[in-house]
């Protein structure tokens, strides 16, 4: 809870809190602040054991953290019932991104370079980065090719 109070920062308060309250009314204060923090966890505890019994035993193993989205997705994905650890294995994300990366640039590239180098038509150009390896992920509509029409649908 204050793991990132430093020491500078909890000399602070302890002078404050003696400004505040005085040293004579600062036992008191610490002993009702203590006494209300451990009424909040017995209540708290009551609550979550009371849920509990009233869930049953199917739900013996419930916990309370689980209600967190981040918590329940970690837990969900951990568990090996689906196989998901064998598809993230199998999957390496940096190979996969590299090789992107490497068509894209190599994509990029190649039609700058011929598009520059030559002064030919664009059906040239396609052509000629189809031929040294390069995949056109484009659809071109043909000049007399009609989109299908359906009669249903209309």
């Amino acid at each position: 809870m204050f793991n990132d109070v430093g020491p500078l920062e909890l000399v602070t308060l302890v002078v404050l809190a003696v400004l505040v309250f005085g040293p004579d009314k600062l036992p008191k204060m610490i002993q009702d602040v203590s006494r209300t923090i451990r009424k909040i966890r017995e209540f708290s505890d009551s609550a979550k054991a009371d849920i509990r019994g009233e869930l049953g035993p199917e739900f013996k193993d419930f916990e309370f953290e689980d209600l967190n989205p981040k918590t329940f997705i970690r837990k969900q994905l951990d568990n090996d019932e689906l196989g998901l650890k064998e598809i993230r294995n199998g999957f390496d994300l940096k190979k996969e991104m590299a090789e992107v990366t490497d068509a894209v640039n190599g994509r990029v590239a190649e039609s700058s370079a011929s598009s520059s180098s030559s002064s030919s038509s664009a059906a040239a150009g396609t052509s000629g980065a189809a031929a040294g390896g390069a995949v056109d992920m484009t659809k071109k509509p043909e000049a007399d090719e009609r989109p299908p029409y359906d009669a249903d649908a209309t």
